[in-house]
């Protein structure tokens, strides 16, 4: 025979009382939890004030600072080669001799002959001083002595004219001739560039310059050298600016010890216009809607959609010129989940490196 199983009426009312309280406070800490489980995690930006350099932006062409093609005045055949390709040769350095024989033979044949004519001369004036040899016939002498003296000239000149030496110091390039070979006028031997300093020339539109003066200092790198910047400054403006693109010419000069810099390379050249004091942002934190920028401002765990004008801009960062305060902390990352009013954590805020 079961016995009956019987509450205790205190029992039963811990259990009401217990379940009341489940059901008041337990709703309210789940809303909490799950609030905070969608607050969006985010990266915030301190706005401040830093300087922001206006650079302009040009393609230029690396000129050697001296440049000529070496050629052959005389036609000859080549005697000798003094030179190989790629040498750094100094000023006046013999590079190329082409045959002379005929020349020195000349040239020693009117050496010879003025010898002759100076003791015929000096023969003739020591016996005008005796009143032996007329006055006409030293100053013939004389004229004959002058006459050889310019024709031993004109030969040391021709003779001159079959070396080829270089006309300042550089670097020469491909040789284009061989040992014997008959070259004739304007054949070219070799090219030669002085690179120690390189010329840099470039145009900027019309508008720029107001900002452009001699002496600016400029800045290039080239494709050829990676993570490489080449300094170097204005050393002249052209006068006039082309009527049909509205730009002007610039020549920059660049020192070029390591001879890395190449006549012909094209280089991208920054210019700095001016430097601002202003406001930036990483460009990150701007969202674009239609033809408007916004940028989300943090106020306490939310944010608010606020619009910005931007003004320059530059690799990664822009210039605003409108819409936020120095201080204010805006999101940079994570902001394209987010809407105006929207809770968010901040999980680290950066600060300007200006």
């Amino acid at each position: 025979m079961s016995k009956g199983i019987s509450f205790s009426p205190i029992l039963i009312a811990l259990i009401l009382a217990s379940g009341l309280l489940i059901y008041l406070y337990l709703p309210s800490d789940t809303a909490q939890q799950q609030k905070k489980s969608i607050a969006t995690p985010v990266t915030a930006y301190t706005v401040s004030e830093v300087k922001f350099p206006v650079v302009v932006e040009a393609l230029g062409t690396a000129n050697a600072n001296e440049s000529v093609m070496l050629t052959a005045q005389k036609s000859d055949v080549v005697q000798s080669i003094e030179f190989d390709d790629g040498d750094l040769v100094e000023k006046g350095q013999l590079l190329i001799k082409l045959s002379d024989r005929e020349e020195r033979a000349r040239l020693n044949e009117l050496d010879i002959n003025l010898q002759e004519a100076k003791r015929q001369l000096k023969r003739i004036d020591n016996l005008a001083q005796k009143s032996v040899a007329s006055a006409q016939l030293l100053d013939e002498q004389e004229a004959n002595v002058k006459a050889l003296k310019a024709q031993l000239e004109v030969a040391k000149a021709q003779l001159e004219e079959l070396e080829l030496r270089a006309p300042f110091s550089g670097l020469l390039g491909v040789r284009q001739v061989s040992l014997g070979a008959l070259v004739m006028p304007g054949d070219l031997i070799a090219t030669l560039d002085d690179l120690h300093v390189i010329k840099m020339d470039f145009t900027i539109a019309e508008s720029h310059l107001p900002s452009v003066r001699k002496g600016q200092q400029v800045s290039a790198t080239s494709v050829a050298y990676p993570g490489e910047t080449f300094e170097g400054e204005i050393s002249s403006i052209a006068s006039r600016v082309d009527p049909v693109t509205r730009a002007i010419q610039i020549r920059a000069i660049i020192d070029n010890k390591d001879l890395k810099l190449r006549p012909g390379m094209l280089l991208q050249i920054n210019l700095e216009k001016d430097i601002l004091n202003t406001l930036t942002l990483p460009e990150g934190a701007l969202v674009p809607i239609e033809d408007k920028q916004f940028v989300f401002v943090i106020k306490g765990d939310k944010v608010e959609r606020q619009e910005v004008k931007v003004g320059l801009r530059k690799p990664g960062v822009a210039q605003i010129v409108s819409g936020l305060n120095e201080g204010d902390q805006v999101v940079i990352e994570g902001a394209l989940r987010l809407r105006d009013g929207s809770a968010v954590n901040v999980l680290s805020t950066h600060t300007s490196q200006g």
